[in-house]
């Protein structure tokens, strides 16, 4: 069979198809330089999915659709190394590593030119891959150095990590590659964000967090982590080799594998000390963490000659950065308020220095973390200083209590407004709507498009406000004077009059965009929609019982409580009573009756421009029953599409969807 008729076969349509996903997969994970858009590559994926569905005999585990597919483990088993992973002898000062070159050259000889290769050292997990013929077999950790655990079926998730090799020469009958597995610090803090908003315990590190994860006993959670990889060299290699190891990072480069663009080549010692300095004071700027840099004699045969002691190269050393975890005391604990209104507890501490700076204070981020780690006044605790985080308290040294420490609680008022405090899992939060601590926020969420609407009142116009003690809450924005806006930078007549102008039009809004800018925990532009469909005014809303709110679809114990709560604040009574005196006020809305629901189980996509405003137009599809989806799918209804109607509406045709214009929208909804 010829190479073109192979190709025209099931077999060699996948295989084709599979190479196409591999190399961009390459592309767009290791090199960040994607050749193919997201659907073009969705469509490559989708057509293997179903070639593979219809040839189940032909899927193999290196294809792409296997990243994650193995079943739970109960245990992980273990792996025995071919080759030793052997750990680095440390050191943290310029007179040690001028040391560890002057013994390189005693072995060596001195007549002898010696080139190093230097290398971010990335605060991680050394991991171990073997690929048999070009495709991933066997993953495992490094263990003791001799046997690790086999974790493959977590590592085949990890996206750069290729499960063939990428190469069109014939692939080497065994090849294991040696590197380190590791969380990106935005993704890191991504993660413990969101587990911290679901109430679930937050990892005290990336290092841990990475550590966490590869150790699932189900590859989907590992499969669900941000988790990256960086090759640093090789174990045993069978039908290749390389003189130095400036080439093998080369070779792992053109094959396929992550390798930190951070690495370099210098023949001066000195050079190498200056290149330990340059990325210690950018390391912050990194999105991984990193604790050091890592030197090694580049060439292989040097290597050999320098040979191994104990469990540690001869020919390589990691030279750490200054530490940045220290033991100091807590004085004290107080409460901070955010811009969001959350309340973070923080340790005073007995001044100390990290990694060069002075350290007075440090999160510990919640209730449930504080809890968690026992912290209390007195206690000796240890503290950690990484990239731009705030110092943390890490853990504490039970063992140097005395006795005399003493326990704090969180406050149930918040400490800046005395307003009441609502805890959302392991987050406690200020609910006060004239909070100092959170005022921007609640002025810029006020004003922004779906609420009020306030044409020209950005960020930094309300910056200014707030800092100058022009407004003191959202009521205030209507008081202004053109007096008052004239003060503020970069703000002339014209600029001062339009802002006016706005607010002024703001003020006559509808119930919903009211009951939105209001910023009730919990109660988002859909919420708000509900409740301006069950309570006519704000009257109605403010007399409503839990009961009363329960009982509408969609809101549950939490925002009905939510709700209540907010009511009950004086603050905000003050603020709904400044309001009405302002002349904002609002249609009353009557309730639509149940037959009335003409929309209920259809849902809208809008493309192009209508006279209504977009927010307008989701409001009145929603308080119809109905939804607004942002694409166009296959279970789309209507796209309503308006002047300048782009991708969306190519789509609706594509997918023989409905497609109306305004004027047939309005019918339909009756506006």
């Amino acid at each position: 069979m010829s190479e073109g008729e192979r190709k025209e076969t099931p077999e060699g349509r996948i295989e084709e198809l599979r190479k196409k996903i591999h190399y961009h997969n390459y592309r767009y994970y290791v090199l960040n330089e994607p050749e193919v858009s997201d659907a073009e590559y969705d469509r490559l994926f989708k057509a293997l999915e179903e070639l593979e569905a219809k040839y189940p005999e032909l899927i193999t585990l290196d294809s792409p659709t296997q990243r994650v597919g193995a079943k739970p483990l109960t245990e992980f088993g273990t792996y025995e190394h071919s080759i030793p992973m052997l750990s680095l002898n440390s050191v943290t000062t310029a007179s040690e590593v001028r040391e560890f070159d002057k013994r390189v050259k005693r072995t060596l000889g001195s007549e002898e030119e010696i080139e190093y290769v230097v290398e971010p050292k990335i605060d991680g997990l050394a991991m171990e891959l073997v690929y048999r013929n070009g495709v991933f077999h066997v993953g495992s950790t490094r263990g003791d150095g001799k046997t690790g655990e086999n974790i493959t079926q977590n590592l085949r998730t990890v996206k750069t990590i290729p499960l063939r090799i990428l190469s069109n020469a014939r692939p080497l009958p065994l090849l294991e590659v040696r590197g380190e597995v590791f969380m990106p610090v935005g993704k890191f803090k991504e993660l413990n964000t969101e587990l911290g908003r679901r109430g679930l315990k937050m990892f005290a590190n990336p290092r841990n967090a990475a550590a966490g994860s590869v150790r699932q006993l189900d590859p989907r959670v590992t499969a669900a982590r941000p988790l990256d990889f960086f090759t640093y060299g090789l174990g045993l290699l069978e039908g290749k080799e390389f003189s130095t190891h400036w080439d093998i990072l080369e070779y792992l480069r053109k094959i396929g594998f992550k390798v930190s663009p951070l690495v370099r080549r210098f023949n001066a010692l000195e050079d190498v000390i200056k290149y330990h300095e340059d990325v210690n004071a950018r390391r912050d700027e990194l999105d991984y963490e990193i604790d050091g840099i890592v030197m090694k004699v580049n060439s292989i045969a040097q290597q050999d000659r320098l040979g191994t002691i104990s469990r540690s190269p001869r020919w390589a050393i990691a030279y750490k950065f200054p530490a940045r975890e220290e033991f100091t005391r807590v004085n004290d604990i107080v409460v901070q308020v955010g811009r969001t209104g959350a309340l973070t507890p923080v340790a005073v501490l007995e001044p100390v220095q990290i990694g060069g700076v002075i350290v007075s204070r440090a999160t510990l981020h919640n209730e449930d973390e504080l809890q968690r780690k026992e912290v209390r006044i007195g206690d000796t605790v240890v503290v950690e200083r990484a990239g731009d985080v705030i110092p943390e308290v890490v853990s504490v040294i039970k063992s140097k209590r005395t006795g005399a420490e003493r326990e704090f609680k969180m406050p149930d008022r918040c400490p800046v407004c005395g307003a009441a405090v609502l805890k959302e899992g392991p987050v406690v939060r200020c609910i006060g709507v004239s909070c100092s601590a959170q005022l921007k926020e609640r002025i810029k969420h006020f004003a922004s498009l779906r609420a009020m609407n306030i044409e020209g009142l950005g960020e930094k116009v309300i910056e200014q406000l707030v800092d100058k003690k022009a407004v003191s809450d959202a009521a205030d924005l209507f008081f202004l004077t053109r007096r008052d806006l004239l003060k503020l930078e970069r703000m002339g007549d014209k600029s001062a009059r339009n802002l006016l102008k706005a607010i002024e039009k703001s003020k006559k809004t509808t119930f919903s965009r009211f009951s939105y800018a209001l910023g009730t925990r919990h109660v988002g532009a859909h919420t708000a929609s509900l409740l301006a469909d069950n309570f006519r005014d704000l009257e109605s809303l403010r007399n409503a019982s839990y009961d009363d709110l329960v009982l509408i679809l969609d809101i549950g114990p939490e925002v009905a409580k939510s709700v209540l709560l907010f009511f009950e604040q004086e603050s905000t009574n003050e603020l709904l009573d400044k309001l009405k005196r302002a002349g904002v006020w609002y249609d009353k809305t009557e309730k639509v009756a149940e037959e009335e629901m003409v929309l209920a189980g259809k849902t809208f996509v809008f493309s192009g421009l209508i006279s209504m405003s977009r927010e307008d137009a989701k409001s009145v599809v929603e308080r119809l029953g109905g939804k607004v989806a942002a694409s166009v799918s296959k279970k789309t209804d209507y796209v309503v599409a308006g002047a300048e109607a782009g991708s969306k509406l190519e789509k609706a045709v594509q997918l023989g969807v409905k497609v109306i214009d305004e004027q047939e929208f309005r019918a339909i909804v009756k506006a």
